[in-house]
């Protein structure tokens, strides 16, 4: 199983469209939010199962808060992130996750990559593809595959 993991697309699909060439094929993409109206053409150009949570720039859209779902032997809560204040620190996401018995939380909002594993519960961003704020300010996103074993891996990839 692969699936593409990214965030903060905000309506530059551009970085998406090259991505999903690049890493086809693909069986899940899963899009932590803020694409600012680009949620039905994400889906069309995906051609997989397709999971896309609303972030803080997504205005007047059906797009879920939040969604909960198991991956790969993993019970996976997709979130944007603001609702848990992710630009200060990670408390408050780390604490809902434990609380929730959630395994992985993905999330978006910072525009800085991230995978955190710690004993309760592994928390991923996949930064942004349009706008990226971490050192080096490339595009970036996560695949996770799973290995011969069925475990999952990550990795933190750039454009």
């Amino acid at each position: 199983m692969k699936v593409l993991i990214v965030s903060d697309t905000h309506r530059r699909d551009e970085n998406l469209e090259r991505v999903l060439e690049k890493e086809k094929p693909i069986d899940c993409l899963i899009h932590l939010g803020d694409v600012e109206g680009s949620e039905d053409y994400i889906r069309e150009i995906a051609g997989c199962e397709t999971h896309i949570v609303s972030g803080n720039n997504d205005f007047f859209c059906d797009l879920p808060r939040e969604e909960e779902f198991m991956l790969g032997g993993y019970k996976v809560l997709l979130t944007h992130g603001h609702y848990y204040y992710v630009t200060v620190d990670l408390h408050e996401i780390r604490k809902m996750a434990v609380s929730r018995g959630i395994d992985l939380v993905m999330f978006g909002h910072t525009h800085r990559p991230l995978l955190e594993k710690s004993e309760e519960t592994f928390l991923l961003n996949p930064g942004s593809l349009s706008y990226p704020r971490q050192s080096g300010r490339k595009p970036s996103y996560i695949v996770m595959e799973s290995d011969a074993e069925g475990k999952m891996q990550f990795e933190v990839r750039f454009l």
